[in-house]
């Protein structure tokens, strides 16, 4: 295993201030950010831009998978007022384009569907301009579950596939491949004109070739957009970093990614799901006019 980071990753201290000002702010609405519980090495960047990717449903996650620093446990109640404290946070910080996700929720009967569901429609009203993106768990199969999201009328389905077939046993021990795929495609088919999105982390040891199958297997379910980003170890009880894939691979990667017909592509070391999500929103739609 690799034990110290290549040099494209150093990036510059965050002003205090700002991150004071940020975490003053949730912690004051009671809101959880994926960006702090996952421990994302791109906070500082986030924060200072004053964005974040909101975490609702709580911060205690019922799978165990091996790659997240979420924590994992038994969840606590819903939170009734959350989606109203989103609300309050995106007003505040005067955003444009949201990021909402969750820690997966196994033990609600619709997976915490309509919870999401409340969330998007208040954001909805409060700003009817802001587009919308929602990053869901797979609801376990539930088509039911993912009705209930999609009536709410997301502008982005995000659900990320994460890694390829081959590991899933060993890094999404609980989820299932085929089942992810299927989520997406069933997005599509309740509504076409939803922007459909996943993500793939890399250097899990995962071969190149496994990469490229598993984004032909996202575009054959209609996926738009794909984000591709090097796995880091959130600590040594976490799986291990096999390989630290350089710069010009995520380049390759990105290029055969657009061939394939995806309509954008962020693929680089530090990429992430919801990092600069709203850019490469603009970037899809700047591409198609």
């Amino acid at each position: 295993m690799p034990e110290r980071l290549p040099y494209w990753f150093k990036k510059r201290m965050p002003q205090p201030g700002i991150m004071a000002e940020m975490n003053t702010l949730l912690g004051g609405l009671h809101l959880h950010t994926i960006c702090q519980s996952a421990i994302c090495p791109n906070i500082g960047d986030c924060f200072t831009r004053h964005t974040a990717t909101f975490l609702i449903l709580g911060n205690t996650c019922t799978r165990n998978c091996t790659f997240c620093a979420v924590s994992k446990g038994k969840p606590e109640p819903v939170d009734i007022r959350e989606p109203q404290h989103v609300a309050e946070a995106v007003a505040k910080l005067g955003l444009k384009h949201v990021v909402i996700t969750s820690v997966t929720r196994d033990d609600l009967p619709d997976g915490g569907a309509e919870h999401f569901a409340s969330v998007i429609q208040l954001l909805k009203r409060q700003s009817p301009e802001l587009t919308v993106e929602v990053l869901v768990p797979d609801f376990e199969g539930s088509l039911e579950a993912l009705k209930i999201v999609m009536n709410a009328h997301p502008d982005v389905l995000n659900h990320n596939i994460e890694t390829v077939p081959r590991l899933y046993p060993e890094v999404r021990p609980m989820a299932d491949f085929n089942r992810s795929v299927e989520l997406l495609k069933a997005a599509r088919a309740m509504d076409p004109g939803v922007v459909t999105k996943s993500g793939i982390m890399v250097g899990l040891g995962e071969t190149q070739d496994e990469v490229r199958e598993t984004m032909a297997s996202l575009r054959d379910a209609g996926c738009d957009l794909l984000t591709i980003g090097q796995y880091l170890q959130p600590s040594p009880q976490h799986h291990p970093v096999v390989s630290f894939i350089p710069p010009e691979q995520f380049e390759e990667y990105a290029r055969t990614g657009r061939n394939m017909g995806f309509r954008e592509v962020a693929s680089a070391p530090l990429v992430r799901s919801s990092f600069e999500a709203a850019t490469l929103y603009r970037k899809m739609n700047a591409g198609n006019g």
